[in-house]
């Protein structure tokens, strides 16, 4: 969109551009931008400093042109097991988006679950809310249904609770349930608002319990509904604004997708 002033000049980090474009998180489009892959005006700008103007300067990664910021994506994903969340592997496993069958806006995943876990994963290019809702400070509610060997002790799920000592350092204190259990398996509930990596197994670990199957349940105020693994869908306006809600985003800045509700096939049934 032109200024609304001629000759004004809108310089921001080349990073926040990035994100905002949809190419990556911030982090992630640091990492772009420091390889050599960003170029403005013809010029590879490899300083994390550097700064341009969306509207006035020709942004080029890879050599392929940003577009203008525009319509927004917001996808939920029921993501099965069997899937890396990122782009690209550099191992040639199957990446979240292989998914996404039908969906021409670029979008990625914002946070992670590891390859053997499944449940709720947000896609978006909407870099300003990921970049909200991954940092810890908005403290963003993640909820685990977690299946364990054995049974279960009181002491070990008042253990997972209030926080249990990882190489990382200690884990913040979680919301921690006994949802079922048996003989063989017991079921629990784990709700975290930090997002390291591979957390909730490491938590198990630590109190002596071994995990047999993770799945993100919820995440913020999504849920997988009736989304089947490997399905998905589109986020309603509502489930929008409470998603910026969370993350102290006023309003909706930008339009969504109409793209109608798209899933995608299962292919085989193999073992899970």
């Amino acid at each position: 969109m032109p200024s609304e002033y001629p000759g004004l000049i809108m310089l921001e980090r080349l990073q926040k551009i990035l994100s905002a474009a949809g190419i990556a998180s911030r982090r992630a489009a640091e990492e772009i931008i420091t390889a050599g892959r960003v170029a403005v005006n013809g010029k590879v700008v490899t300083e994390l400093g550097s700064r341009a103007d969306p509207a006035q300067d020709r942004i080029t990664v890879d050599g392929k042109a940003l577009r203008a910021e525009g319509v927004r994506s917001y996808i939920v994903l029921n993501k099965p097991v069997g899937y890396v969340t990122t782009l690209k592997d550099p191992q040639g496993r199957p990446v979240v988006t292989d998914l996404l069958k039908g969906i021409k806006e670029r979008v990625y995943p914002v946070g992670r679950l590891d390859y053997n876990t499944e449940g709720v994963l947000l896609l978006t290019n909407d870099g300003e809310l990921a970049n909200r809702l991954a940092h810890p400070r908005h403290e963003v509610d993640k909820e685990y249904m977690v299946r364990v060997r054995g049974s279960v002790a009181p002491e070990q799920l008042q253990h997972l609770g209030a926080g249990v000592d990882l190489e990382d350092g200690r884990s913040a204190p979680a919301v921690v349930n006994l949802v079922r259990e048996s003989e063989n398996n017991s079921w629990i509930s784990i709700t975290i608002h930090e997002g390291r990596y591979r957390q909730v197994r490491r938590m198990c670990e630590a109190v002596g319990l071994s995990v047999v199957r993770l799945k993100r349940s919820r995440y913020g105020i999504l849920e997988t509904g009736d989304l089947k693994p490997g399905e998905f869908r589109f986020l309603a306006p509502a489930e929008v604004d409470g998603l910026r809600a969370l993350c102290k985003l006023a309003g909706r800045s930008v339009a969504l997708s109409k793209t109608p509700i798209l899933r995608e096939e299962r292919k085989g049934g193999g073992k899970r």
